[in-house]
């Protein structure tokens, strides 16, 4: 039979970059004569900004000072043992690096194994265990602290989460059988499905007090300090810790069921990680540990082996890490400094860049407008706002009414913008309107001042065609919301130099948006995929198709939202201009459906109404449906999809081919941050890859062999 060290110990051959994590035993003497202690620190070596993690180097090392402790326990030189992590980081999960290396199915078994081998040791050592969350807990690290007797959790603790699901994992370490059976099933159902899928959200300190995950919560300044007086307390039998009885009945199915509905209306089907999941959980109703773990062990081998895993690794790469050094951009050396910023619109897109400017960078904004009336609009707006961000106790008294006076709006663009570093237009989205704008601007700015524009698909170029200094100008596309899309399209002209490049990367940087490079192409990235995209879906609807068939046939993809929902978020009138902009540029590849010309040309604001206000019952508007003109070719969903897949691969194969940007990865950047794109796609290009389309389409894979899928 294969040992704990011995299975360890063939693992870490396949991880031949681990950041090991020590395992660092010391003894201290328990308050009030409760006894020594043997206190476990996890602890990578390295600052908080290169969070502990768990390889099987890892994993033996934490074994290694459980055979001491044990030794310990057994001899009755100790009276409990704890596990915390070092200043700031408690412990994040397993290596990532070294799982998306795995090759075999048993390799990937053996990492399941390994961690729970070492983990439940310590539900079985002859004394009380606690675990203390004294920062980040993620993944692994949650787990190993459910494995213990105690927990406590710090006040400060900015993140805790079972992200597995959200990359296409399930938590394999004990969290999906052991949370249930702590806290419940629904409340696990929220902590590890939708939690998630609702992008990762993270737990505070005081929530992982609140569920029921930690016994204890203590502030962050002396956190240690008091959880050892605590642990004394109930070492000496001060303090009991009454736990709620957990209803395995009724209440556990229908925790189950919602976790399916949630998933559902996330993924579709279209990913197998929360479904297993919740296989577990459903299965660890009777609290049989061992049949859970072996359970948590067959599925992560199953996914660790399988596309959406390495998809969901390489698009939280691309988040964590691309995202952080854009391809393309200048030396940051060039960009100048911005200490005022001027907009140009005081509508709701430009009110919210006023106050996203105004919260990131902290300086003076001016919105102008055609008449004082609009002008007053955007400001109240603004103000508004930051009234709400103060009620909601996201800022205090002194920094909303800092925010409130830099925001300001004047009629004269000269007074306002003759000093400002940057100005950023976001007025009608016709050519001719935003070159007369930046005429204007141009005669009033310092010669120093950015001038950026915030369309979705103009050409920046000819915007800046009739300027004396058009090297100023650059492409500079949020995505709506503005606050919650992370997305900026930074677009370089023909004339764009490289120290307006830089600046506007620099102010991307402190807004904290991913900037992507892009070249000055129609429509850019995201919106040319997108009306791609959403084209065909209207095209087969014209010609024929249902409506309810084309929708349901782009399930699959496990997308956020179908594509007509998408068009009503996006506005028809929007889509139909962008559909426009690119039919004139690529005409034999971009339409312009008839019916959307109607939808728009009637007033209709989307394809839907709501049974009972919820968006998740859409039914077709009765009048939309009187205004379609469809003809009489009638699709499957199946060649709905593969019609569709290959319209978008064709798409994304051309843009390469043009340098719209700099990789394949790129897209896949701009689709994650900008429109959604779900992470066990890892964006679009793996998901092409992997279902065959993008070699039917062009002759080759977007991306390399082992990128994004299990490696050959």
């Amino acid at each position: 039979m294969t040992t704990t060290a011995e299975l360890l110990k063939g693992a870490a051959e396949l991880f031949p970059d681990e950041v090991v994590t020590q395992a660092h035993v010391r003894h201290l003497d328990l308050p009030q004569d409760a006894g020594r202690f043997a206190l476990i620190t996890l602890d990578n070596g390295l600052d908080h900004t290169k969070p502990t993690t768990f390889g099987p180097a890892s994993l033996a090392n934490l074994g290694a000072a459980i055979d001491q402790v044990e030794k310990e326990a057994a001899d009755g030189a100790i009276t409990g043992v704890g596990i915390t992590g070092k200043p700031f980081i408690f412990a994040v999960g397993a290596d990532l690096k070294g799982v998306e290396l795995l090759k075999r199915h048993e390799d990937a078994l053996a990492i399941g194994k390994g961690g729970h081998d070492v983990f439940k040791r310590l539900s079985a050592l002859a004394v009380p265990t606690f675990a203390y969350y004294n920062g980040a807990a993620m993944g692994g690290g949650v787990e190993v602290g459910l494995h213990c007797t105690y927990r406590t959790v710090s006040a400060a603790l900015p993140a805790f989460s079972l992200p597995e699901v959200f990359l296409g994992l399930v938590p394999g370490w004990g969290g999906c059988t052991l949370l249930p059976n702590l806290i419940g099933a629904d409340r696990a159902v929220s902590v590890i499905i939708e939690n998630s899928l609702n992008q990762n959200k993270q737990l505070k300190g005081k929530q992982v007090y609140e569920l029921g995950i930690a016994d204890a919560i203590f502030e962050g300044a002396d956190f240690l300090e008091q959880s050892l007086i605590w642990t004394a307390a109930v070492l000496r039998g001060e303090i009991e810790i009454a736990r709620p009885e957990i209803d395995r009945g009724d209440a556990w199915h229908e925790a189950v069921v919602r976790g399916r509905a949630i998933a559902d209306g996330k993924v579709h089907g279209a990913a197998p990680a929360a479904y297993r999941a919740l296989e577990i959980i459903d299965a660890a109703r009777n609290g049989d540990l061992a049949r859970g773990y072996e359970a948590e062990e067959k599925a992560l081998a199953d996914l660790i082996m399988g596309g959406e895993l390495r998809s969901g690794i390489y698009a939280f790469n691309l988040v964590q890490k691309r995202a952080k050094r854009p391809a393309g951009a200048p030396d940051k050396s060039l960009a100048r400094p911005v200490s005022k910023v001027g907009v140009v619109g005081a509508g709701l897109m430009a009110s919210q860049l006023a106050l996203l400017f105004a919260r990131r960078l902290e300086v003076p904004v001016v919105l102008t407008d055609i008449d004082q009336e609009r002008v007053d609009k955007g400001v109240g707006y603004v103000h508004g706002e930051i009234d709400k961000l103060l009620l909601k106790g996201r800022i205090n008294q002194d920094k909303a009414n800092r925010l409130k006076a830099a925001v300001t709006g004047s009629l004269d663009k000269a007074a306002a913008f003759g000093d400002a570093d940057f100005v950023i237009e976001a007025v009608f989205e016709e050519m001719g309107v935003k070159q007369q704008v930046f005429a204007e601007v141009e005669a009033v700015v310092p010669e120093h001042a950015i001038l950026a524009t915030n369309t979705s698909s103009l050409s920046v170029s000819e915007m800046a065609s009739k300027l004396r200094h058009p090297e100023r100008v650059v492409g500079f596309h949020f995505f709506n919301p503005v606050a919650i899309l992370p997305l900026l399209e930074i677009v370089r002209g023909e004339k764009t130099d490289d120290a307006s490049l830089a600046t506007a990367f620099g102010v991307a940087k402190k807004l904290k948006k991913t900037a992507v490079l892009v070249k000055d192409a129609p429509a850019f990235v995201v919106n040319r995929i997108l009306t791609r995209f959403m084209g065909e879906i209207q095209n087969v609807i014209d010609e024929g198709t249902p409506v309810d068939v084309a929708e349901r046939a782009v399930e699959p993809l496990g997308l956020p939202m179908s594509p007509l929902v998408l068009l009503e978020l996006v506005g028809p009138a929007i889509g139909l201009h962008v559909s426009e902009t690119l039919h004139g540029a690529f005409p034999d590849r971009f339409t312009v459906s008839p019916n959307l010309k109607r939808v728009v040309e009637a007033g209709k604001r989307g394809f839907y109404v709501y049974a009972d206000g919820n968006s998740a019952k859409p039914v077709l508007d009765p009048e939309v449906a009187a205004l379609l003109q469809q003809g009489d070719t009638v699709l499957t969903e199946e060649q709905v999809r593969a019609r569709v897949l290959d319209a978008v691969a064709q798409e994304i194969g051309l843009m390469l081919d043009e340098g719209v940007v700099a990789e394949a990865q790129d897209i896949d950047l701009c689709l994650i941050t900008g429109a959604g794109w779900p992470f066990h796609l890892g964006g679009l290009t793996p998901y092409l890859d992997r279902e065959g389309v993008s070699e039917r389409v062009n002759g080759k894979r977007f991306l390399a062999p082992g990128v994004a899928s299990v490696p050959a």
